[in-house]
């Protein structure tokens, strides 16, 4: 009889998360047309790629110049316009030090007390240089944000720019400043950290904790590499202006956020991965519901 080869099963059939970075601090209207800044524009953008197949966001505050702000009323009115035109997407709130580095001002996204609490918020695990400037992430900045997620039930979204930093996970997780659930967004193409390369992927999720949930995110011209790249590798997806401002890098067309959240659906369709319902990608994740939005939520049709 002829030899007949098996056919091997895919990496993964199982969901993906795709999570929006919409605003970010960097992307001005004048040179990305397209980026939301107020509050309205912003929860108009998640709702649109809710839609197309986000399930979660990860929100920056500017304020009326668009300029990035600290201020807790702003991430209120934020949080407030995105959860009544998304109530069922995953919240997530920036603390980055990239424009300021003090605890109490970084830490301001966490006492959102309208419409809903934020279940989750971003953590840097160290420092580093962008081109426009460095973002300082100092270890006792670390463990006092840690510290004070911990005290608000919210879970960080932990942020990696290279391998020292998935080492840091490691020591954080040992020493009780981290527990589970571990979510991690690795984050590669920034001048001064991780380049995208398989050595790089390889060094970097050897280093994960065991039962991470790890994403992958592209900045700039890496961001779809990257998105696709996880996706084939098992893993979940970061997506949105604020990491890319163009759809088409040759021609420096410029992108929309539910452009990019229906171009990584389709590949991850093709790749044989519906994208996460929200529900689902807090199973995934590990996150309660909200006591506020517990409620079913519609089905995911496939197409």
């Amino acid at each position: 009889m002829p030899h007949t080869r098996r056919r091997s099963p895919p990496v993964s059939e199982d969901p993906v998360i795709v999570n929006l970075c919409p605003t970010g601090m960097v992307p001005r209207r004048a040179t990305v047309p397209h980026v939301p800044v107020t509050p309205a524009q912003i929860a108009a953008d998640v709702a649109r790629c809710v839609d197309a197949g986000a399930s979660m966001v990860h929100l920056h505050a500017r304020g009326d110049d668009e300029a990035p702000t600290w201020r807790r009323e702003r991430f209120e009115e934020i949080v407030a316009a995105v959860v009544d035109r998304a109530p069922e997407v995953i919240i997530v709130v920036t603390t980055s030090g990239r424009d300021w580095q003090d605890v109490d001002r970084r830490a301001e996204s966490l006492d959102v007390h309208e419409a809903a609490r934020p279940e989750m918020a971003s953590l840097t695990l160290g420092s580093m240089n962008f081109p426009t400037g460095p973002s300082v992430n100092a270890p006792e900045t670390i463990a006092a944000l840690a510290s004070r997620m911990r005290d608000r039930g919210i879970v960080p979204e932990l942020e990696i720019f290279d391998v020292g930093m998935a080492n840091v996970l490691g020591h954080l997780r040992k020493t009780a400043v981290l527990a589970d659930p571990t979510y991690v967004n690795i984050l590669w193409g920034s001048r001064g950290t991780a380049d995208l390369s398989a050595i790089n992927i390889a060094a970097v999720l050897a280093a994960l904790p065991a039962g991470s949930t790890w994403a992958f995110a592209g900045i700039g011209r890496f961001q779809l590499r990257a998105n696709t790249m996880a996706m084939a590798l098992g893993g979940h997806v970061r997506v949105g202006l604020e990491d890319n401002p163009y759809e088409e890098w040759a021609g420096r067309t410029p992108a929309t956020n539910p452009r990019l959240v229906e171009r990584v659906v389709k590949i991850g369709r093709a790749l044989g991965r519906e994208p996460a319902s929200a529900a689902r990608a807090r199973e995934i994740i590990g996150l309660p519901v909200p006591h506020d939005r517990a409620r079913p939520e519609p089905a995911v049709v496939s197409r």
